[in-house]
């Protein structure tokens, strides 16, 4: 019997070094999912961050970063309602952390994750020297293998796609 002769109901078997790539994004989705989810819990918890003014609060942070960061004006926009700034921050954070976590609009939540760092790094951490001390670019660049590839395994995105795919087969 050659190749060509095998059944394609069979399950096809795949080295180990091909099915380890499928899943090669996963400790990634969980560390992006599992941090941006603490960081908003974190923001949101914290009476001293949520507060326009006083130590460790959004605002003396605004405000201290406003003359070196790259969009002065994005801090500017920050700084006229900080506390409204920081809640949306916060739950901004722990939607894009959670959309990863179960692989739910995968693409679109490692964009917002994504954007989330660009800002941050545009405005926070932009005068940090060297460039690669502020930790906003290095997660920015993390999420774009998530917003090229999604979430192909152990997702919600995977699950309802074959599921669209088995009625569709159906159906036609």
């Amino acid at each position: 019997m050659t190749r060509t002769d095998v059944s394609t109901d069979a399950p096809a078997v795949r080295p180990l070094k091909v099915r380890a790539a499928d899943y090669a994004l996963l400790p990634l989705r969980i560390f992006l999912g599992v941090t941006f989810v603490y960081a908003g819990v974190d923001k949101l918890t914290d009476s001293a961050f949520l507060s326009a003014s006083g130590a460790g609060s959004i605002g003396e942070l605004m405000t201290g970063v406003r003359d070196t960061s790259a969009i002065p004006a994005l801090v500017d926009m920050a700084l006229e309602a900080p506390v409204g700034f920081a809640v949306a921050l916060a739950i901004g954070e722990i939607l894009v952390g959670l959309g990863t976590l179960a692989g739910l609009l995968t693409r679109i939540a490692a964009l917002g994750g994504a954007l989330i760092a660009l800002s941050l790094w545009l405005t926070v951490s932009w005068a940090v020297t060297p460039y690669y001390y502020g930790n906003d670019l290095i997660y920015m660049i993390a999420w774009i293998p998530l917003i090229i590839a999604g979430a192909p395994y152990w997702s919600l995105d995977s699950l309802i796609g074959s599921r669209w795919s088995r009625r569709s087969r159906r159906t036609a």
